[in-house]
């Protein structure tokens, strides 16, 4: 199931969310039910994973307590989570691409179906079982919160990826007030207007450029299918955790904020604050700082970088343009590490920010491209080559006047410019004033988003298939 499809929107969210702020004795097992519910909706086939996810990592949780207990260290039961919890993600989202890399035949027959989410729920129930062996955090000794813990519907298929420790009060007992319900709407829309005004159009336009032959493209076009997904992957992804997080205050939970304006960074390194901010913390504190992170000298700060950016890569995606996507970042921040303080500090504003968003445009060309091949044809092109078949594909017939505004809204979106204009606006207006205003504005892109879905093809969040 899909949060901007009519079945989720007009039915699932509604009927659940009665019953669920009806029934208060009975939360934590009507959400389990729905989560299960939605999660089998589109991967009947694929539950049993999900549920074997559960019940592994909560005996192994057990394992791991038992051994604490006992005055031992509980890596080895540690160890074995881990390496079930890898061996399960590494199985399923893998095994293709290492029997093609090895050349068998037929590997893509061979190889199971990827399920959705397995990438969220599996770094969700990794971070349970370190933080338990590290003593952060208690055991969940009940069966029921653990697993509503690992398959919470609302970000279960695409994150964020919430910490036990960010909803283990909340599991036990939450509050849910008419100022948590209204604000978690607003924030659904929000992100229900992002998928369905900027990211929906902005993926049709770069669907039909990277479909077009090597040979046919030219440098304009080239741009405008590089910007157009730029702009997509940022906010249909940023709209589903915009919605999840939204989701999640209706329901009584806390989920950590997963994006802040990163096409304003400065740097590389700045853009990884700010970008799957959930994502970036996960590999600091499970992986760069385990490693040694920048305690251990020059040299080995940048190998641990770049293990953590080839994780990154191969994290998103079983695919050489995921690994290459994944060192080209991790380049980015190695040479920004390397650069002396004064040399980063010289360089004015808008040329630091300019520098970054080419450096993130140019990656995100190798993260959408369906091959090495395609990814270099369209950096040839961006860089002036022009194919011999460019005549066929021009430029205008992928550019109007509606892609135009479409693009310059989601620029302008891009930077802070909303929350600085709520700032400016709200002590200039009365209480009653801001709240009508915020209510307007929220009707007008919940019909506005409605429309435009009812007018689109079926359209998936991109971040579903990792």
């Amino acid at each position: 199931m899909v949060f901007s499809e009519p079945t989720f929107i007009f039915f699932f969210l509604p009927f659940f969310t009665a019953a669920y702020l009806l029934f208060a004795r009975w939360r934590n097992p009507l959400l389990l039910a729905a989560s299960l519910l939605f999660y089998a909706w589109g991967e009947p086939a694929h539950l049993p994973v999900l549920s074997a996810s559960i019940a592994m990592n909560y005996g192994i949780g057990l394992g791991i307590d038992a051994a604490l207990r006992r005055g031992g260290s509980g890596r080895a039961m540690l160890a074995l989570g881990v390496t079930a919890n890898l061996c399960l993600l590494g199985w399923y989202k893998y095994l293709g691409f290492f029997l093609e890399t090895a050349g068998v035949a037929n590997a893509a027959q061979i190889a199971p179906e990827l399920p959705v989410g397995i990438s969220f729920f599996t770094f969700q129930a990794l971070s349970y079982l370190i933080d338990l062996r590290a003593g952060r955090i208690g055991v969940q000794r009940s069966p029921q919160r653990l697993a509503l813990y690992i398959s919470m519907f609302p970000q279960l298929i695409a994150g964020p990826i919430v910490r036990y420790a960010e909803v283990e009060t909340a599991l036990a007992e939450r509050r849910i007030r008419a100022e948590d319900i209204a604000i978690g709407m607003q924030r659904f829309v929000t992100g229900l207007a992002k998928k369905a005004l900027i990211a929906d159009p902005m993926g049709l336009t770069a669907d039909r450029i990277f479909a077009i032959p090597d040979a046919g493209l030219a440098p304009g076009t080239a741009w405008i299918g590089a910007l157009a997904y730029m702009l997509q992957i940022y906010f249909d992804f940023s709209a589903y955790s915009d919605m999840a997080i939204g989701l999640g205050r209706i329901l009584g939970f806390r989920f950590p904020e997963n994006f802040d304006h990163p096409y304003a960074a400065r740097s590389v390194t700045g853009f990884w604050r700010r970008w799957h901010m959930t994502l970036s913390g996960w590999f600091r504190d499970y992986l760069y700082i385990p490693l040694g992170g920048n305690r251990r000298g020059p040299l080995r700060t940048y190998a641990n970088l770049g293990i953590v950016f080839l994780a990154t890569g191969i994290w998103h995606g079983a695919a050489w343009t995921f690994v290459l996507w994944g060192l080209w970042h991790g380049a980015f921040l190695v040479a920004e590490r390397m650069a002396p303080a004064r040399w980063r500090r010289a360089v004015p504003g808008p040329l630091a920010r300019l520098g970054t968003l080419l450096a993130v445009l140019f990656g995100w060309v190798l993260f959408r491209a369906d091959g090495t091949g395609q990814a270099a044809a369209f950096w040839s092109a961006m860089l002036g080559r022009t194919g011999p078949e460019a005549g066929f594909y021009p430029a205008a017939s992928f550019f109007d006047a509606y892609i135009l505004t479409v693009m310059a809204a989601g620029a302008c979106l891009c930077v802070p410019v909303v929350p600085r204009l709520e700032a400016w606006l709200r002590p200039r207006l009365p209480g009653a004033g801001w709240v009508a205003g915020r209510t307007v504005m929220a009707w007008g892109l919940f019909s506005a988003s409605i429309v435009s879905l009812g007018a689109a093809s079926y359209s998936p969040f991109i971040y579903f298939r990792f």
